[in-house]
């Protein structure tokens, strides 16, 4: 099947849709799945959908692959490169799709013949780079009755044919924060008698990061990273409102429930001697995804058995975020890091205009993962 996958990468490649608009990628997706006789189901909102494999005796394995693109420009010079301007596949999630895709079709097959002990249940998910597509899924009862999940990511510092494991903690949590700082406004030569706007939110910008850091246990890694200020339009004039938003990461559970409450105080106390009324906005994000040791032994085994021994390395915990984790907080789990790097690959890494991957992947990818999902299939049966 793998000249099939490929094409069907390179296809979503070219035609890439953002969180919550992948009305086409939905469409070949559920397309395929019927050609190969399975019913999808349809996610409520719109895009993303699931199909069960098997029967209803037994356990069920899902195998999740997100679908949405990011919005940013392609700038690979390639054939399949992106159609759709200002739309770029830069972190993989096609070639998720593909392997998934790949494993259903060859599990679908294992059914029909009577070789599957168990179920299967394949989650196309929309929408994890705004980290809210696993919680529609989940809404719409994707997980129901699902015992075990697992889940590839693309990784451009691995070499192909080798997967990143790790019991644990593998992702950081990631949440968005925005402060709105606003007050009468006035001239920048008496600034005594208005409220300086500017100099308050210089203060949140240095100081709430350094105060955050000195009020948690600094194992957990909990940081907080400024993208993006704005106040003013004049040189001579103090404006009437300013803005400064970022991202808080952490690499433990505690401190990301810890966060929020914490944040607020901080933010009241550094601006509360310069007068100004602060308005905080913070959007909770994803927790840090945590690897269940016996799906990573699974995951282990299954890499092991079709790619080498060495085809198993260790990964180390990423403060970048992933939905996945809402799925391993319900049900046992793990997300591996599939291998993408060629011997010439230039060093560029996810989220990247020329991120592109080696696409002997896709063909590793379906072996892992139909491999696990059996493994898993056979143990769950014999509990």
């Amino acid at each position: 099947m793998e000249p099939e996958l490929i094409a069907f990468r390179r296809d979503l490649h070219m035609h890439p849709e953002v969180a919550f608009n992948e009305q086409r990628t939905t469409e070949r997706i559920a397309e395929r799945l019927a050609g190969a006789g399975l019913s999808p189901h349809l996610l409520t909102r719109g895009t993303g959908l699931w199909a069960d494999i098997g029967g209803e005796g037994g356990p069920t394995v899902a195998l999740r692959a997100d679908i949405d693109a990011l919005p940013m420009e392609d700038e690979k010079t390639v054939p399949y490169r992106s159609r759709n301007r200002g739309v770029c596949h830069a972190c993989g999630h096609d070639a998720h799709t593909a392997i998934v895709l790949g494993v259903g079709l060859f599990l679908a097959e294992q059914a029909r013949q009577g070789a599957l002990p168990g179920r299967v249940r394949l989650i196309f998910q929309p929408a994890e780079e705004v980290a809210g597509g696993a919680l529609e899924v989940m809404k719409d009862g994707g997980i129901s009755g699902v015992d075990r999940i697992f889940a590839l990511h693309c990784d451009p510092r691995i070499d192909v044919g080798q997967l990143g494991l790790r019991v644990g903690p593998i992702t950081g949590s990631c949440d968005h924060i925005k402060i709105k700082v606003t007050g009468p406004g006035g001239h920048t030569a008496r600034p005594h008698l208005t409220v300086d706007v500017v100099y308050a939110l210089s203060k949140l910008v240095t100081e709430l990061p350094a105060a955050l850091s000195r009020r948690v246990d600094p194992r957990s890694s909990l940081s907080l990273v400024w993208g993006q200020i704005t106040a003013g339009s004049a040189f001579n004039t103090i404006p009437d409102e300013g803005f400064v938003q970022g991202s808080v990461r952490s690499l433990d559970e505690a401190a990301w429930h810890q966060a929020p409450d914490l944040i607020k105080a901080l933010v009241e106390s550094v601006a509360a001697p310069y007068g100004v009324e602060v308005d905080l906005d913070y959007r909770r994000g994803t927790p840090p995804t945590v690897n269940e040791a016996s799906s990573i032994e699974m995951l282990s085994n299954a890499t092991t058995r079709v790619l080498g021994g060495t085809a198993v390395v260790p990964t180390p915990q990423s403060l970048g975020g992933e939905d996945f984790s809402w799925y391993v907080e319900s049900i046992p789990g793990a997300l591996a890091r599939l291998g993408t790097r060629g011997p010439d690959a230039p060093a560029v890494d996810i989220h990247h205009p020329l991120f592109d991957i080696d696409e002997r992947a896709i063909g590793v990818g379906v072996r892992t993962l139909a491999t696990t999902t059996f493994t898993s299939l056979w143990e769950g049966a014999q509990l």
